[in-house]
């Protein structure tokens, strides 16, 4: 695939991403086949250890600005069939798309979009973008930082439907805020680690294909304080994927914690879509 030019870096906090005009709107289900207006769809995609509740404030300021928005879940079963499973998904959304991504939700939607002329911007939140071959393990590795190691999760064998075994991942329950959410209240963050939904550990290691950020515009939102994804691991993916970037002071969960600054980018990736 042609490489693509490399796009302006922005760093800075919400004042650098103009809010889009406030109007009414509804979200739309997953198999809705046509939607009304101009506004590309929003796409949302959780990770790991969290499912799309995690979207809910973000949500709320999208549908406010009046964008039809969808956050399907994500099966966390492989990079192969998570990411067929989300292209699935994308063939049934008429019109222009936002795909926007979180943590191993990058990923997913790294993959996903290639091939879809629907997919306008890509939009990663504290998230995994990788190159074609690159793993999970490798890019979470890549800077010093990370506080999920195996010592951090509870592995649980699972039954596969032709048969055999594999292994889930959760997060500990005393490491969960420590590691994903430390900037959310602690009576939240109990909950969110009682509900979390594991992902298969051998999705780790497995590759990802060609990146659909090299055909398709992309911003990053950089968590500086993330103890998963090391804030510089992910200023060198941004970079590589010539991302329009912001940062800002939060957790792996900027979506939640920083849900105003993290629509802002969104809506500014959905108006690159007009250009």
């Amino acid at each position: 695939m042609p490489a693509v030019s490399r796009r302006t870096v922005l760093a800075g906090s919400a004042a650098l991403v103009a809010t889009g005009v406030v109007t009414t709107a509804t979200a739309v289900p997953a198999g809705a086949h046509s939607l009304s207006g101009s506004k590309p769809t929003v796409v949302l995609v959780h990770g790991a250890f969290a499912d799309a509740s995690g979207w809910s404030d973000v949500i709320r300021r999208l549908v406010r600005a009046g964008y039809p928005v969808l956050a399907p879940a994500n099966p966390l079963r492989g990079v192969g069939s998570d990411s067929a499973y989300l292209a699935s998904i994308l063939r049934l959304v008429p019109g222009p798309i936002v795909l926007v991504g979180h943590s191993y939700g990058g990923v997913v939607i790294t993959n996903a979009a290639t091939g879809n002329p629907n997919v306008k911007a890509l939009v990663y939140v504290a998230a995994f973008a990788p190159d074609e071959g690159d793993t999970v393990f490798g890019l979470q590795t890549k800077f010093p930082g990370s506080k999920l190691g195996e010592p951090a999760l509870d592995l649980r064998p699972y039954p596969l439907p032709g048969g055999g075994t594999s292994t889930d991942g959760y997060v500990k329950q005393d490491l969960f805020r420590d590691i994903f959410a430390g900037d959310l209240p602690r009576s939240t963050t109990q909950i969110m680690a009682a509900t979390q939904r594991p992902g298969d550990v051998h999705t780790l290691h497995q590759a990802s294909g060609p990146p659909a950020w090299r055909q398709v515009r992309s911003c990053y939102l950089v968590a500086r304080d993330d103890n998963l994804i090391p804030a510089a691991a992910q200023r060198f993916m941004a970079q590589r994927a010539g991302s329009r970037t912001v940062e800002v002071r939060a957790s792996h969960v900027a979506m939640m914690s920083q849900p105003e600054i993290t629509a802002d980018l969104i809506t500014l990736a959905a108006r690159t879509t007009r250009d």
